[in-house]
């Protein structure tokens, strides 16, 4: 049985097609081969491939990992900026539900 085929919107497409531009930009600036990056990653050197074309098939955990590696900044200039975000974030959270439910609709017997 073949997989759906998944669509992604056009903001996403574009977001990842310029994460592996701009993981690809910094590898060369580095002067290194896609091969060494692939090594310092775990991963095969078409996987690296895939992840600078933007494929939505890379684990984004390997995006991140590959954009780090190369200096390609994720969230913050400064990966130590990085905490405080989670901070933020899990404090937001802690403010709202555990879980999300839909509204019982009322029966309208009044007719």
């Amino acid at each position: 049985m073949a997989a759906p085929l998944r669509t992604y919107s056009r903001a996403t497409r574009e977001a990842l097609v310029l994460m592996g531009g701009q993981i690809k930009l910094a590898r060369k600036q580095r002067k290194m081969s896609e091969a060494e990056l692939a090594e310092r990653i775990g991963i095969a050197r078409s996987t690296l491939q895939m992840i600078e074309k933007g494929s939505a098939k890379a684990e984004i955990g390997l995006v991140f990992e590959a954009a780090h590696l190369v200096g390609v900044p994720l969230f913050a200039s400064e990966p130590s900026a990085l905490a405080a975000q989670i901070a933020r974030v899990e404090d937001k959270l802690a403010l709202l539900p555990q879980s999300i439910r839909r509204p019982r609709t009322e029966v309208k017997d009044d007719f």
